[in-house]
């Protein structure tokens, strides 16, 4: 089996997650748009890993 880093991994997962969201989003029309936002974050959380592994997130406090 070959070997993985854990930033390609979770790349990977991130990926696979977005996929699904999306699948769930047009297999119902009422959380397509929900559906396709959460696809839309995962999206660019494994962009932004898969870029800057070791980067940092301004986060805004509640």
């Amino acid at each position: 089996m070959p070997a993985a880093s854990h930033v390609s991994l979770a790349v990977r997962l991130l990926r696979d997650a977005a996929g699904f969201f999306r699948n769930v989003g047009e297999q119902n029309p009422e959380l397509k748009e929900e559906m396709f936002d959460n696809a839309d974050v995962y999206d660019r959380v494994a962009q932004l890993l898969e870029n800057d592994p070791d980067g940092l997130i301004e986060l805004e406090e509640d």
